[in-house]
């Protein structure tokens, strides 16, 4: 099963939040997801990240890929640089 780090959009309409999800890669935008790993905000000031460090280091060892959007997010969390620590 290939596994996706991504965003899965929830909130109301144009007033959108994000929520950092671990999917099987065939799945849905916003359907099943494994396990749910954090959550991001783009409409607060300044814009609200917040990610569980310690899950995404494992998903990312156990071979889970993430998407563009998400890459950018850790790298602006300082999460991406630790994966091959």
């Amino acid at each position: 099963m290939a596994t996706k780090i991504r965003l899965r959009r929830m909130g109301a309409k144009k007033q959108p939040y994000y929520r950092v999800v671990v999917a099987d890669s065939r799945s849905p935008r916003d359907g099943r997801f494994i396990e749910e790993i954090g959550y991001y905000n783009p409409l607060t000031t300044p814009v609200e990240i917040k990610i569980d460090e310690e899950k995404v280091l494992a998903w990312l060892k156990t071979g889970a890929e993430t998407s563009e959007t998400v890459r950018a997010l850790l790298k602006k969390a300082g999460i991406w640089q630790k994966r091959g620590e």
